[in-house]
């Protein structure tokens, strides 16, 4: 039996953290065996690339390496957490996955959505998720600049600009791929935004 593949996305700030939490329990509470993980890393090696990402300055990396380092992190994590959960019938819950290399890298980073999909195509081949949840919200960047105290790592602390051509990216996605992705309004209170996950999820459980 092959379990599920479920990632949920997001722009800074729109309580993804807290909902991966909130999913993943409410998930569990339905009887699914269920491995949460996150990105970048979710394995020991995609760790490790994790820290060469998010330290530094904002100019430590070039666009095409950023991508290709997110690509090589996602590569392992596939390979050594999510194909093996997935083939012992377990669902797989990730923080992030590939649509956020698509928003980030290839829509505010300007490669391109395909560049970046024929990146990420290559090394993990036929695992893309089944449903994809993202979470909107117009106050997010705000919310996350008054969450950090407007210290953040290189990829969060980049321009309001950066952050509103995520959000975009992520739209975009969303309607070229409406089977596989789904927007889901964040506003409102953390149960609320469970249920509507949830019942983003029905057709699938």
């Amino acid at each position: 039996m092959i379990g599920r593949f479920v990632t949920l996305e997001g722009g800074e700030g729109v309580g993804k953290s807290t909902q991966v939490r909130a999913l993943a329990a409410a998930l569990r509470e339905r009887g699914l065996e269920l491995v949460e993980t996150r990105e970048p890393g979710g394995s020991p090696g995609a760790e490790a690339i994790r820290r060469l990402l998010l330290d530094g300055t904002d100019d430590r990396w070039g666009a095409e390496a950023e991508a290709l380092l997110f690509a090589a992190a996602r590569a392992d994590h596939v390979d050594k957490v999510i194909r093996p959960s997935l083939q012992s019938g377990s669902w797989v819950l990730s923080d992030r996955f590939v649509d956020s290399s698509l928003a980030y890298q290839g829509g505010a980073g300007r490669l391109g959505l395909e560049a970046v999909r024929s990146i990420n195509g290559f090394g993990i081949g036929e695992c893309f998720p089944d449903r994809t949840l993202v979470l909107v919200l117009p106050e997010g960047i705000e919310r996350a600049l008054a969450r950090d105290d407007h210290r953040s790592d290189r990829i969060g602390g980049r321009s309001a600009d950066y952050h509103r051509a995520v959000d975009a990216a992520f739209r975009k996605i969303a309607a070229d791929e409406p089977d596989r992705v789904r927007l889901i309004d964040a506003s409102g209170a953390v149960k609320q935004v469970t249920a509507r996950l949830l019942g983003a999820l029905e057709d699938l459980l």
